[in-house]
């Protein structure tokens, strides 16, 4: 399962984010995750929860936005649904190539933690 080796460089990016300001615990890290990327988002969530468990971050989220691929028919002038499982770059109307656009994002969009409290302060 790819999804975890994924989850673990999403972790190091979060990691280093709170480094970066001091140090505290991981609460939240949204990603972005394409249609086209072959990650299954729940397969992924899994994958951190199953990395962080009894770690510094036990219990932190990972929140997943979907970006669906959409496909533009140049000729129709529209987006074009696909079959589930498919993507024949045909238009099912005009039978014309079609432009397959975003799908392909993998992005931490946003890392959300709790600052430690600093001793003595």
């Amino acid at each position: 399962m790819h999804e975890m080796s994924i989850a673990a460089e999403i972790q190091r990016i979060g990691r280093a984010t709170v480094e970066r300001h001091g140090d505290g615990r991981l609460d939240s890290v949204r990603v972005a995750v394409g249609e086209l990327t072959a990650i299954e988002p729940r397969l992924l969530v899994y994958a951190w929860e199953a990395l962080t468990r009894g770690g510094p971050d036990d219990g932190s989220r990972l929140e997943v936005e979907w970006r669906p691929a959409l496909q533009f028919c140049a000729v129709c002038g529209e987006n074009k649904t696909r079959g589930t499982g498919s993507w024949l770059r045909l238009c099912p109307d005009c039978g014309m190539p079609l432009r397959v656009e975003g799908g392909s994002d993998l992005d931490v969009l946003e890392v959300s933690f709790t600052p430690r409290e600093r001793e003595g302060g």
